[in-house]
């Protein structure tokens, strides 16, 4: 115990360590767009002290998240469909925020909020499959470089997803562009699981250019026609 203490205190002292640190940091600030706006269309019609709970919940659980990832994401990225099963399950993801309809009712409005905390987790997780590549690589092997890294991020991500809900309520057409760039997303990790990337009939780049729009369009084009059908059902 005493010689794991002195290690520690050790790497907290040699320049390495903060010049990795502020690289993480970076990292997460330029990953951190696509959480806040996961978080914020899946909290946007919970009432105001609810969202508050999801945002804080759903932004602190997807950072421990992201430290268990980056522990294990060199075995992860070899796993035949995973990807592909994340993407499209990222697609799924999309198409539901956006069909999502607030409900009054307090019982179901409580068990809407951990189901808004459950879809950033997973969402999340998705999305974090190549991301924390990065985070890992920065730490080198360093665990403690992680979890510094990515507690730091909270703020950053809880900041970002509350102006992302300021900014949805202010213009709801990027409700439905939220849910177009997780289609996008989707496409890339479909693009790069390992079984689809040995298997694609066309260039990868073509490939690419043809699957990411038509997955944020299909996304978009879904989740509308399913919102407008909830719409006119409940009239």
């Amino acid at each position: 115990m005493a010689l794991e203490t002195t290690a520690l205190f050790t790497e907290l002292h040699t320049a390495r360590f903060w010049i990795d640190l502020v690289q993480i940091i970076g990292i997460n600030i330029l990953l951190s767009g696509d959480n806040a706006v996961v978080i914020a269309l899946a909290s946007r019609s919970l009432p105001d002290h609810q969202r508050r709970m999801a945002v804080l919940g759903g932004s602190a659980a997807a950072v421990v998240l992201r430290i268990t990832l980056c522990l294990i994401i060199e075995s992860l990225l070899q796993v035949r469909f995973l990807k592909l099963i994340g993407g499209l399950l990222l697609i799924y993801i999309g198409i539901n925020l956006l069909s999502d309809e607030e409900n009054d009712d307090e019982i179901a409005a409580h068990s809407h909020m951990w189901g808004a905390i459950r879809t950033i987790l997973i969402a999340d997780a998705v999305m974090s499959l190549d991301n924390v590549v990065a985070i890992a690589a920065a730490a080198h092997d360093s665990v403690l470089l992680i979890t510094l890294g990515l507690v730091i991020s909270i703020p950053l991500i809880v900041y970002g997803s509350q102006l992302m809900l300021r900014v949805l309520e202010r213009f709801p057409i990027l409700i439905v562009l939220g849910g177009g760039l997780l289609g996008w997303i989707a496409g890339e990790i479909i693009l790069t699981d390992p079984l689809v990337a040995t298997h694609l009939p066309i260039d990868e780049t073509l490939a690419a250019r043809l699957l990411k729009p038509a997955l944020a369009l299909l996304v978009m084009g879904v989740g509308t026609a399913l919102a407008r059908r909830q719409k006119h059902a409940t009239e």
